[in-house]
């Protein structure tokens, strides 16, 4: 009698590395008693409900880019992460990335 148990690999979680950091730095933050995780999920049902009147959310990239618009959002409203810091913030990683040699470190100047 053979009783070898095949395993498969599990599905990823996330779809991309970015929706797993985003996820992990809203945990960090919450746990570190920056927001309360109510105020989260009612912040992050709201931007879901603005974002997926035009169309049903698939539950990757959509999701997470609401995710991350209920993220800065928050942060804005604290005084955490000022809209145009953010703005400022996402053009020098752009940047740096746009003129960094494939395969090498990308760094902010």
């Amino acid at each position: 009698m053979n009783n070898c148990v095949t395993h498969t690999a599990p599905e990823p979680v996330f779809d991309q590395p970015w929706h797993a950091q985003v996820f992990a730095v809203t945990v960090a933050l919450n746990e570190a008693g920056r927001f309360a995780w109510s105020d989260w999920a009612a912040r992050f049902a709201d931007t879901l409900k603005r974002n997926g009147i035009a169309r049903d959310l698939d539950g990757g990239d959509d999701y997470f880019q609401a995710w991350l618009e209920t993220l800065e959002d928050l942060l804005a409203d604290q005084g955490a992460a000022p809209p145009q810091e953010v703005k400022a913030l996402h053009r020098a990683w752009e940047d740096a990335y746009l003129t960094t040699p494939h395969g090498q470190p990308v760094h902010l100047r």
